[in-house]
């Protein structure tokens, strides 16, 4: 009979933890989490908005040609290295 209640024990606290971290998880989606959509509601644009989302465009595109071109870095260890001594540069001309 101990056997029987331990197992009915067990059985009710488990229920009770499945229980709790269930109620804990649905509270994460309560009507405060933000709603988003993975491109299933597009609306369509304003005219108004429409003109201003190509403003944005143009203005980025100029701003972006502005920029001058880098030198790409080649040597991702430059800093990593001590600098070359004259003594290192005679060995590797021999």
């Amino acid at each position: 009979m101990n056997m029987s209640r331990y197992l009915l024990r067990t059985l009710i606290a488990a229920a009770a933890v499945a229980a709790l971290l269930t109620v804990n998880a649905g509270a994460q989606m309560g009507p405060m989490m933000p709603k988003f959509s993975l491109g299933k509601d597009q609306h369509k644009l304003t005219p108004e908005e429409q003109q201003r989302q190509e403003q944005l465009d143009s203005d980025y595109q100029a701003a972006t040609k502005k920029i001058p071109d880098q030198k790409p870095v080649n040597d991702p260890w430059a800093d990593v290295r001590p600098s070359a001594t004259t003594s290192s540069q005679n060995k590797k001309q021999q």
